[in-house]
């Protein structure tokens, strides 16, 4: 588990002021621990010794030992598929290796791919999760959604099924003067669904400040080392990135995105329903395949 899971994990284990250490972690997550006990404590609002109990419940033997596995975190947050292929690859120039590797293939991800995916679901905060699907079905309120270099793909499809069951669901436009445009307009009854992934992409993190500065809701979608958005996002939702190969897996964030339909279609009920029958009509009207 990293540092953060643990950290969610425990916060109903703790005293009220030991929780008050955990939000604050996960407010400003890794920087709010990697400075001093009592630099925690100050953003905590509480002291040093109750920072060291939390700690001390989180099974971290004192604050040196907590403070290692976030830097051994930070490594693996800026890991890219190069870096990654490099560190794994010490004898990937072996035909041996290569033919093993290609003949465990199926193997390996009949292994690794379910467990991530159920791992995901598993760790999945219950509050969290409504608090998305609350706010994606609000049909007062208007949604965008975005992501990166591969998770843009993820906003897509989650925008193409909210376009049938719910409307005002669009992808952050690509032409310089409709995003323009969006941004200007940003208010309290829009919601921002961002997908952001380790090598965090500084436009993302632009985009959610933006949002968040003009009383917007901000949901996340990121990997188990949180994403620097995650400090202003009103729900945060981790999924795990497992894979078979240097690039990170993004099953399991398909299956959040799958369960999130699946809630916004529970809620809408009826609405859903007949949006639905009624999207279906004007495709078939306009010759909309």
């Amino acid at each position: 588990m990293t540092v953060a899971e643990r950290v969610r994990e425990g916060l109903g284990r703790c005293s009220p002021a030991e929780r008050r250490v955990g939000r604050a972690l996960l407010a400003e997550y890794p920087a709010a621990g990697l400075d001093t006990v009592a630099s925690l404590a100050e953003r905590a609002g509480t002291s040093g010794p109750t920072v060291l109990r939390f700690l001390a419940r989180l099974g971290f033997s004192g604050f040196p030992d907590f403070q290692e596995a976030l830097r051994s975190e930070l490594t693996e947050r800026t890991a890219s598929p190069l870096t990654i292929l490099q560190a794994d690859g010490g004898d990937a120039s072996s035909p041996a290796k290569r033919r093993q590797r290609r003949a465990d293939l199926l193997g390996n991800a009949q292994e690794v791919i379910p467990a991530s995916v159920a791992h995901t679901l598993e760790q999945l905060p219950p509050n969290e999760l409504s608090a998305a699907v609350e706010l994606l079905a609000d049909p007062q309120v208007r949604i965008v959604a975005e992501g990166g270099r591969f998770t843009r793909l993820l906003a897509e499809y989650l925008v193409r099924h909210l376009m049938q069951v719910r409307g005002q669901a669009r992808l952050l436009p690509d032409i310089p003067v409709a995003r323009a445009d969006l941004l200007l307009d940003v208010g309290r009854r829009d919601v921002l669904v961002i997908f952001d992934f380790r090598r965090y992409e500084p436009p993302s993190k632009k985009l959610a400040d933006r949002y968040a500065e003009r009383g917007a809701k901000v949901i996340l979608v990121t990997d188990r080392w949180l994403s620097p958005i995650s400090s202003v996002a009103d729900v945060v939702l981790p999924v795990g990135v497992d894979a078979i190969s240097a690039y990170d897996s993004l099953v399991p964030a398909l299956a959040l995105v799958e369960v999130l339909i699946a809630g916004v279609l529970e809620v809408r009920g009826d609405g859903a329903r007949k949006r639905m029958a009624d999207f279906e009509q004007v495709s078939l009207d306009h010759g909309i395949v």
